[in-house]
């Protein structure tokens, strides 16, 4: 049925770019909380991680009347109605909010004493269980987000692994220039600050197009690398400075 409708074909192409889109959230913090561990241990939590989200993901989408259901009112408070979906939303942008603000502050102040102690192995459970959550949270987004572009599972289905193999593809090269410039760090960290008050909000029914987000994400970005270009060539020039004065 896909190969004789260009509408399918069509919606496919949208759904998997907008898939791979909400994945640069979760390839984000999946890379920051990775970074975190020996370096031997990194690409095995990155596949963990990532192979998660591709498994919740197919789960969400075999039980996706579940998840539609889940919009539905379950409380209302101050003539506000909450769902689950409301609940989940709010949930997961607290918890990447606090540990946004946790890793702003390890970077600002790493010798913290709150930060030591933990043993090898405690540490790649706490980052596999918190990579957990929040892809919990994500892969709710990327499911209600496809049954908002087509009806059909297989379109659904096919969208999802696409863009979670790309980000398998893209998890080393993301997290290797991450941990190379610290001060990417810290501008990740603050995309993730405002996708969780991003989430926190829709779960209150204030909806932020997303446009807007990954909008002001990309301008960051390029304000970013021309800094690191200009970082580069202020180097070089040093250095010829140098040569020239030896």
């Amino acid at each position: 049925m896909l190969a004789a409708s260009p509408e399918a074909w069509a919606a496919l192409a949208t759904l998997i770019v907008l898939e791979v889109v909400l994945g640069i959230d979760n390839l984000i913090f999946i890379s920051i909380l990775t970074n975190r561990l020996p370096e031997a241990d990194r690409p095995r939590a990155r596949m963990v991680g990532i192979s998660a989200a591709l498994i919740l993901r197919l789960a969400l989408l075999s039980l996706i009347f579940v998840i539609v259901g889940l919009t539905a009112p379950v409380f209302t408070v101050f003539a506000h109605a909450f769902s689950w979906r409301d609940l989940i939303l709010i949930a997961g942008g607290l918890f990447l909010v606090w540990k946004a603000t946790t890793e702003i502050h390890h970077n600002v102040d790493p010798n913290d004493g709150a930060h030591k102690g933990p043993t090898k192995s405690a540490g790649f459970a706490k980052v596999i269980g918190q990579i957990l959550i929040l892809d919990l949270v994500f892969s709710m987004d990327s499911i209600l987000t496809a049954v908002g572009m087509t009806s059909h599972l297989p379109i659904m289905v096919t969208a999802v692994v696409v863009s979670v193999v790309l980000m398998m593809v893209a998890a080393r090269p993301l997290a290797d220039f991450i941990h190379a410039n610290p001060t990417v760090v810290m501008l990740a960290l603050g995309f993730l600050l405002m996708i969780g008050m991003v989430l926190i909000a829709d779960g209150f029914g204030a909806h932020v197009p997303k446009g807007y987000i990954y909008a002001a994400m990309a301008f960051s970005a390029l304000v970013e690398g021309l800094n690191m270009l200009a970082r580069k060539a202020r180097a070089r020039r040093r250095t010829a400075e140098q040569a020239a004065a030896d």
